[in-house]
This record gives C-alpha cells, structure tokens and sequence, in this order.
C-alpha cells in the first residue's frame, strides 16, 4: 500500500472517480466534471492537501485536510473533511493508512489537533477513527447555516 500526495499538475481521473463515488455515498448526484475541477481547484489554490492511497498502484482511497486555526489554542489545526476508501478495499487496512498519514501531517505541521466529523449513522467509520485514538467532542456542539437551497 502505498500513500502519496496529490500535487497540482497530477492527473485527476481516478482521484475524481473516487471523490464522485464519496460524494454518492453521501446522497449527491453524480458529477465527475464537477469532482475533477473541485479537486483541481484545491490543489492549484493550496487550499487543501489531498491524499491518495494506491493498492497495487490501484487508487482506492483519498483524503481531503483543509487548514484552519484554533483561537483558543493560538495554533493552527487540520480539518479532516472528506475521506474515502472504495467498497473492495475496505477492511484492507487503507482507511487507517489514511488516518495516520493525517497525524504525521499534524504533527509536522505543529498542528493543536486534527478535527473530523461523520455521518451519524456511518458506525463503521466511526469504529476506525475511535480505534485510531480520535475522541467524540463531548464539550462543543457544532451548527450550519445553509446559505443556498437545494
């Protein structure tokens, strides 16, 4: 297994299959072109870093860390806002790859904490990131103001 960077001026068509099919699992219609120039548009702007991980040279996952900082704690932090591991990789090991790979950023980058959030009902992802030492915000209750409908 292997995990790397997405970095600008890489090719976006498997990255963007995957981010189509996590953006499907969460109930949004499929749009690959859309995926593809999101994708591109973080990377080109560094407003994210992306990571891919690859089974057999295969991408079969993904993650999205966005940076952010943390008042209270005067530090910058990570928002682990997307990740994604394709349904025959599951239980491979990738999900946890992923993770670690976003604590060594966090620590390299002298980050206070990384921050994520789920679905309510996704016990499956909620089960890795417990096993990888991510704690449910027992403190803070965190609200969203859609701006546009639907």
């Amino acid at each position: 297994m292997q995990i790397r960077p997405l970095l600008p001026g890489d090719a976006l068509e498997a990255p963007s299959k995957l981010f189509d099919a996590y953006r499907q699992f969460y109930g949004y219609a499929s749009d690959l072109g859309a995926a593809r120039i999101y994708l591109h548009m973080r990377l080109q702007s560094e407003q994210a870093k992306v990571f891919i991980a690859e089974l057999a040279g295969k991408p079969v996952g993904f993650m999205l860390l966005y940076p952010s900082f943390c008042s209270l704690a005067l530090a910058p932090i990570w928002v682990l806002n997307d990740l994604y591991v394709a349904p025959e990789a599951r239980g491979t090991g990738v999900a946890d790859a992923l993770l670690q790979t976003a604590r060594q950023l966090g620590l390299d980058s002298g980050a206070a904490y990384l921050m994520l959030s789920t679905a309510h009902d996704n016990q499956r992802a909620q089960a890795v990131y417990t096993r990888q030492g991510w704690q449910l915000d027992q403190v803070y209750r965190y609200y969203t103001l859609p701006l546009h409908s639907e």
